[in-house]
């Protein structure tokens, strides 16, 4: 699973049946302090994120056909939560 910051959306107003119910959003993976780490890349959202959010994403395929109940579903990544902060060692870092 991977942290990343909402930072823009896609609109698609033509989409395949596996992305008809999720947002595309625009996301870019963070480290525990809310630093950018990786390139950003798309996601479809099934969490009501929205930009500035603090998701929590998962990128394994077979995973994501489960949780869309789509064994065709052809989506890379998907935002499964938003995050309000982490908690390590009994300190909360927020994102």
């Amino acid at each position: 699973m991977i942290l990343a910051k909402v930072i823009g959306n896609v609109v698609a107003p033509v989409k395949t049946r596996s992305h008809e119910n999720g947002k595309i959003l625009v996301v870019r993976p963070i480290d525990m302090k809310g630093q950018f780490t990786e390139p950003s890349f798309i996601a479809i959202d099934v969490a009501r994120a929205g930009i500035g959010d603090c998701v929590l994403i998962i990128r394994e395929g077979n995973s994501i056909r489960n949780i869309m109940k789509d064994n065709q579903a052809a989506v890379d990544a998907l935002i499964i939560g938003v995050v309000d902060y982490v908690q390590v060692d009994g300190k909360n870092s927020e994102l």
